[in-house]
């Protein structure tokens, strides 16, 4: 699509698909659930049209990427290592980037600039608002009571038939 490269990056012992263009500073789009780097192409045109580098990866078990067959690996933990692991390779030599996040992305943004804020130049988070976690407060939950259980995060989760429970992951 209208010269965005597309390359494999081996991160955090796994593969990611990686869509990219332009040069100068890099900007790292994080797409949401159930999206892909795709969801970015027309940001990746327009931004590196401007002098920036757009890198948009399939994150950790989305599109090209490999996807580990145990739940265990896709805690946050290792998605925010496949990024910090990322970054150092499509900008080894500052090693800090701009960071957008919609979505899963936007939650994942925010972990980043928790856990790694020498990684990033800033956060620009869209459709999701920052929400401070609670030991009480099971997110899933949340969103059922809120939106119900046809929302689509709720849609999403694994139901226990023997016991006719959710299980949040």
């Amino acid at each position: 699509m209208e010269g965005i490269e597309h390359r494999m990056v081996k991160v955090n012992g796994i593969n990611i698909h990686i869509a990219e263009k332009g040069e100068g500073p890099v900007i790292l789009f994080l797409h949401g659930f159930p999206e892909l780097w795709y969801s970015w192409r027309h940001q990746i045109l327009a931004l590196s049209s401007m002098g920036y580098r757009a890198v948009a990866p399939d994150l950790r078990g989305y599109g090209d990427s490999d996807a580990p067959d145990s739940v265990e690996s896709y805690t946050c933990f290792h998605v925010i290592g496949d990024l910090v692991e990322l970054i150092n390779v499509v900008d080894p030599d500052e090693g800090k980037v701009f960071v957008v996040g919609h979505d899963w992305g936007a939650i994942l943004g925010w972990y980043l600039c928790m856990f790694r804020p020498d990684k990033v130049k800033a956060l620009v988070n869209l459709s999701v608002p920052f929400l401070r976690s609670h030991p009480e407060n099971k997110p899933i939950g949340f969103w059922r009571s809120y939106y119900g259980s046809d929302h689509y995060i709720s849609r999403f989760q694994k139901v226990n038939l023997q016991r006719l429970e959710w299980r949040e992951f």
